[in-house]
């Protein structure tokens, strides 16, 4: 915004003559200039409840004011400037109702609101890795067999995997202390039992060995928990050694997803916030989840964080791996702040510049100093106060105006008496 130039004052004029339409110039007597106003004794004075006026100027701008009524050498009206725009600060402006009618001003209230950003990020569907076990082996043996065939099927907790054949020495020792202590009674009993327990061998299993008094030379493998078979690299007759992975088993009713969020937009994700997820797979479809976690590292190459959000799936229909939109609610301050509409500010890059509604058609330039942006809101940290009210619509009509009024005044000389 270039202020206080000659071009200033004649693009404002051009456009005041167009919103002016057929009036002419001399339709903007209800405009009073506040910055180009000068005290004056030879005004006439103003009958009683009536505004004051202190002197009239020239309508086409030139530096040549009156303290009575006339007209210049076109026909014109000169405009009158009234007293209590005497004190107005520079570039405050007064438009009439019928140029703000057809300009479409509009005006709304500063308030202290909560300002809630959109964070976008985009990222994949993991398992919870909570929800998520492996059946391992802890002895030597033999799949003797298999009772789930396939991967992908779905177990329950506690339902049989595969039965094995015993290999291990090792555990049979094992089971040959555990009936020697079972003839001896006393607290070796329970030692026993929980160094069979340490191999994986179940209570039902121990509790058959003390009934038959016989040793196990086959065990039954057991879901540990409710879910869907992920991995399931045991075949029937296949060996396994102590540490194989017999199962992995993922309970799939609430998922991870796994996001990438740009590094300006990190600071503003915290656990707790709630998120909306959208899947190319699933259009016009969307699922509500939460933020989990945000991880404490940057990709240096990506500059972006990771964020783990947690979302039901309790219909099954997400599938690990889907790629996923998410947009994260994200508070942009504390709490409540003083927020204005962001088209309601003049920003060239040097000066940021609100106009605040005085009443009565007049129009106060104001420098205020931005903070935060959240969707069209921003924050106002200076230069405004809760329940003033500010221009935001039309507002290009006000500031060509003040321009007007400002660059009017470094060309108005002081009023001389006649």
């Amino acid at each position: 915004m270039l202020r206080f130039t000659m071009a200033s004052a004649i693009a404002a004029l051009v456009l005041a003559a167009i919103l002016t339409g057929s009036r002419g110039v001399a339709d903007t007597a209800g405009e009073i200039p506040a910055a180009t106003q000068q005290k004056t004794d030879a005004a006439p004075a103003a009958p009683s409840g009536e505004r004051k006026i202190r002197y009239y100027r020239n309508p086409m701008g030139l530096p040549d004011i009156s303290p009575v009524p006339k007209k210049d050498s076109m026909g014109m009206d000169y405009i009158p400037v009234y007293e209590e725009d005497v004190a107005a600060p520079a570039g405050t402006v007064r438009v009439s109702v019928e140029k703000m009618q057809r300009a479409g001003v509009r005006t709304v209230t500063v308030e202290r609101r909560d300002l809630v950003r959109r964070v976008r990020g985009a990222g994949t569907v993991m398992a919870d890795e909570a929800r998520v076990a492996l059946v391992t082996a802890r002895f030597d043996g033999f799949v003797e067999r298999l009772d789930v065939r396939t991967t992908g099927g779905t177990v329950t907790a506690g339902a049989p995997l595969l039965t094995a054949w015993i290999e291990s020495d090792e555990l049979l020792r094992k089971q040959a202390d555990y009936l020697s202590a079972l003839a001896r009674g006393g607290r070796d009993v329970e030692r026993a039992a929980q160094n069979l327990r340490f191999f994986g061998i179940s209570d039902a299993t121990i509790a058959e060995m003390a009934r038959t008094r016989a040793p196990a030379r086959v065990v039954t493998f057991e879901a540990p928990l409710g879910g869907t078979v992920l991995e399931k690299p045991s075949l029937d007759g296949m060996r396994f050694s102590a540490g194989d992975m017999l199962f992995r088993i993922a309970d799939l009713s609430a998922l991870w997803v796994m996001a990438e969020i740009a590094e300006q937009d990190l600071a503003l994700v915290r656990p707790g916030q709630r998120a909306q997820l959208s899947m190319p797979a699933m259009p016009g479809e969307t699922r509500a989840a939460i933020v989990d976690f945000v991880y404490p590292d940057i990709d240096m190459e990506t500059r972006s964080g990771r964020v783990r959000l947690v979302v039901p799936n309790a219909d099954g229909r997400l599938k690990l791996g889907h790629f996923v939109r998410v947009e994260i609610g994200a508070s942009a301050g504390d709490g409540p702040v003083l927020a204005v509409p962001a088209a309601s500010v003049i920003d060239d890059g040097a000066r940021q510049i609100v106009f605040v509604a005085r009443g009565d058609g007049l129009f106060e330039p104001r420098d205020v100093r931005l903070g935060a942006r959240a969707g069209a809101d921003v924050e106002i940290r200076e230069g405004l106060a809760a329940g003033e009210e500010i221009v935001t619509s039309g507002i290009f009509l006000i500031d060509a105006e003040s321009n007007l009024q400002t660059a009017l005044s470094a060309f108005t000389a002081e009023p001389v008496a006649p």
